[in-house]
């Protein structure tokens, strides 16, 4: 797999299971890139929904996807501290368009002091019984819940104390 190039603009593409493009983001800067990890940051990104609506992020943020992981972590710095959004969704893929991933709708949001919940279950089990997301997918998207879960608490990867500061600082050195 071709991994994307640090002080690069990608643009990131969010679909379902369906094959439908679900969500994109037009342009985020690559800090890290390898075949495993990509760390990107953006900041005011036009992200542009499946409907054709638009909007515009309003923080800075530090993006976190994994190859071997079904998740990718947001972090988003905001005056309070950290508010993490993490989405449930396949390994990505970089194809030199974009990189790409499936979202299977559940996230776990997790506030500054590490607390989270859990969101979306019911669009989840709509989705898992239109699109037969089949059993196996099923394990392992539960399966890696519980990791994320684990993550927070251990304060690993994105979730450690200076992770999305440092992050944030190297971005601002490409500004």
């Amino acid at each position: 797999m071709v991994a994307p190039e640090p002080g690069t603009r990608i643009e990131i593409q969010s679909y379902k299971h369906n094959g439908m493009l679900h969500r994109t983001w037009e342009s985020s800067l690559v800090l890290k890139g390898t075949e495993m990890v990509v760390i990107g940051a953006n900041d005011r990104t036009q992200v542009t929904e499946s409907d054709g609506r638009t909007w515009v992020t309003r923080e800075p943020a530090i993006c976190f996807f994994h190859a071997e992981n079904w998740f990718n972590i947001i972090g988003m710095i905001r005056t309070d501290g950290i508010h993490y959004y993490c989405n449930i969704s396949s390994p990505f893929v970089y194809d030199e368009e974009a990189l790409k991933y499936i979202d299977y709708d559940l996230d776990i949001k997790v506030f500054p002091d590490m607390t989270y919940e859990l969101l979306d279950e019911d669009e989840y089990e709509t989705h898992r019984n239109t699109m037969n997301y089949p059993t196996v997918l099923d394990r392992i998207l539960q399966k890696n819940i519980i990791i994320l879960k684990h993550w927070i608490h251990q304060r690993k990867g994105p979730f450690a104390p200076d992770f999305v500061d440092n992050w944030y600082e190297r971005y601002l050195t490409y500004r």
